[in-house]
């Protein structure tokens, strides 16, 4: 347990880290007048830097959010009252009960300080702009109870696939059970089992992943004798059945609680830092434009009048690399010689062999144009082959240079979550040591299969 702890510990630690890092680029662009010469993008760019700020709050207060998630009449509020062990939440037999998200604090067994969220029903009539708010709502919790009350409907598949999709940890709890005999409620289950996985392919729920509830039981008659023999028939309210439930959240907070909020921090911050590289290139696209083509005319006639091969290589591949340091520069990314060096060979590798081939094209005809060039004293007609093999070589390396350059603007959109505290790289990083026998090593295996 203490390793447990101790793990957890570091991956909170590295998520400060990663979100600290972020925070820390931005305030360096704002105080260098990068962001104060462009005021269009930095008011692009505050709702992304209020969602960092406030998300390393968030993991500075050590506050576990829990959101219960699901169509309407449910009983996510009655699920949220059991565990409380009082009725806060307003429940009633209406469609809709709950308008507007409701949080409520909640410490299980005096220790973990946990916010219990309640959202509306994502199917409510007229609710769209309600079932817009639980989603934002479930984008920001730690955890989601997924509440069903039978087998699940398409509209509930689809909601489970979109929360697998954004790499959610969930339970899937079962209510209302009191309403089914022990033989139906064995064959719902084992759907749910499956289904709620979230993917044909997937493995089963696991055992904690999916809980049999009953929050707000049915009342029952119950048949009284009374000592004079008299027998009457009473209606009774059986106590919640959510034990199973409680037990469940109290395990996975203490086995892997801060790691969920650590993850969870790192994802809004993944997300927040591609929606701003995303509105920084689009506001700036003419300017890469022009810059690209800059650096195409640059190699174009360096590569052309170069008269020793190799060297025009070289140079080439400087230009390449002074390229996507350029369009960083302009994007306001960080990068560094070696990350731009990593770019350009993961853009060489990745073309399908197409620039390698050019590269390849390029070297021959820089070797024929230098051994032109050496025997062009003996032979004048050697200067029209070295011509004709700059000229092609000089189009070879244009082509190369706005190739690169084109593809150096999505991997810069794409991968400014990556690099050394970088919010994609500790993702991966906590994802790769958790235990199988957590909700998180799920997520790890759906990444899997995702990519």
């Amino acid at each position: 347990m203490a390793t447990s702890r101790n793990l957890q510990e570091t991956h909170l630690n590295r998520a400060r880290a990663s979100l600290r890092q972020a925070l820390s680029w931005y305030g360096y662009l704002r105080k260098s007048g990068q962001l104060s010469s462009n005021p269009e993008l930095a008011g692009l760019m505050k709702p992304e830097l209020e969602t960092l700020n406030s998300t390393l709050n968030k993991l500075d207060s050590n506050i576990i959010r829990i959101a219960a998630f699901g169509l309407v009449s449910r009983g996510k509020s009655a699920v949220l009252n059991a565990l409380l062990g009082e009725k806060i939440l307003q429940t009633g037999p209406l469609n809709g009960v709950t308008q507007w998200p409701r949080s409520v604090r909640w410490q299980p067994g005096g220790k973990v300080l946990v916010e219990l969220i309640d959202t509306p029903g994502l199917d409510e009539i007229e609710g769209e702009s309600r079932a817009d708010m639980a989603r934002e709502v479930v984008h920001q919790a730690d955890l989601i109870l997924f509440v069903v009350s039978g087998d699940i409907t398409r509209t509930e598949y689809q909601a489970l696939l979109e929360l697998r999709q954004a790499q959610k940890p969930l339970i899937l709890v079962f209510n209302k059970i009191d309403l089914y005999p022990d033989t139906d409620q064995g064959a719902i289950y084992q759907n749910l089992q499956q289904l709620g996985a979230g993917h044909a392919k997937a493995k089963p729920l696991l055992p904690d992943e999916i809980v049999m509830v009953a929050a707000e039981p049915a009342p029952m008659e119950v048949r009284v004798e009374w000592p004079d023999g008299r027998v009457s028939y009473e209606w009774e309210t059986p106590p919640p059945q959510v034990d199973e439930l409680k037990e469940t959240i109290l395990n996975i907070l203490n086995r892997e609680g801060r790691s969920l909020l650590a993850l969870n921090a790192l994802i809004q911050a993944r997300d927040a830092e591609a929606a701003i590289a995303q509105k920084t290139i689009d506001l700036r696209e003419q300017e890469a434009e022009n810059i690209i083509w800059q650096f195409t005319k640059y190699k174009a006639l360096a590569v052309m009048l170069n008269p020793i091969a190799f060297l025009d290589i070289l140079g080439g591949t400087v230009a390449d690399l002074a390229l996507i340091r350029a369009l960083a520069r302009l994007y306001g990314l960080p990068m560094t010689s070696y990350e731009a060096g990593k770019i350009l060979k993961t853009i060489l590798f990745s073309s399908g062999g197409l620039l390698l081939g050019e590269l390849g094209s390029s070297l021959l005809l820089g070797l024929g144009k230098s051994t032109a060039a050496i025997t062009s004293g003996d032979n004048p007609s050697n200067i029209t082959a070295f011509a004709g093999s700059a000229i092609a070589q000089a189009g070879i390396a244009g082509y190369g240079a706005y190739s690169v350059g084109k593809a150096a603007q999505v991997y810069l959109e794409k991968g400014c979550t990556w690099g050394q505290l970088g919010a994609s790289s500790v993702i991966q990083e906590i994802l790769s040591q958790v235990d199988q026998n957590t909700i998180l090593y799920r997520l790890r295996q759906e990444l899997g299969l995702k990519f």
